[in-house]
């Protein structure tokens, strides 16, 4: 079945959505391999009304994958450069929407920002993905605050 998606900036009223993809999807993919600190903090987050204050100023970048007006993928940035979240729903696993989503960022990042490269701190399960989008370690596998991650760069 072939997926039809749009990628682009999210609207304000698709954050909470957005937010419930990344937390549904990180149960279930990622949840796992961390302490129950760790996904506390991760939930804490992604639930963090801070944050989406800073998305409403525009200091907190949101994309999204959307089809039939669903967001079925989502990526975060922060900082100007580095990747903070990036979650598929489940049932659209290896459509693309992944690599879409970086490839929109990547060009926003050049386009709009001025940017060279990018970072992010994989998780364990995002770090084969990372590898086949380009990116490089930066340094090995850490945690910190119960959060595992692997420090990973992308040249634009």
């Amino acid at each position: 079945m072939e997926t039809v998606f749009q990628v682009r900036s999210a609207y304000r009223n698709e954050w909470q959505e957005a937010m419930a993809l990344a937390w549904k999807t990180f149960l279930r993919f990622e949840a796992d391999v961390y302490t129950p600190e760790g996904v506390e903090n991760f939930r804490n987050f992604v639930t963090d009304s801070t944050l989406y204050r800073m998305f409403v100023m525009g200091s907190y970048q949101l994309f999204v994958a959307v089809e039939h007006n669903r967001v079925v993928g989502m990526i975060t940035l922060r900082e100007a450069a580095h990747i903070s979240l990036l979650f598929v729903d489940e049932a659209y696993h290896r459509r693309g929407i992944g690599r879409a989503l970086i490839r929109y960022l990547s060009d926003y990042l050049v386009t709009e920002m001025g940017v060279g490269r990018v970072t992010v701190n994989a998780s364990p399960y995002g770090v084969e993905f990372y590898h086949k989008m380009g990116f490089r370690d930066l340094g090995p596998e850490e945690t910190k605050d119960g959060i595992t991650y692997t420090p990973m760069e992308f040249i634009l």
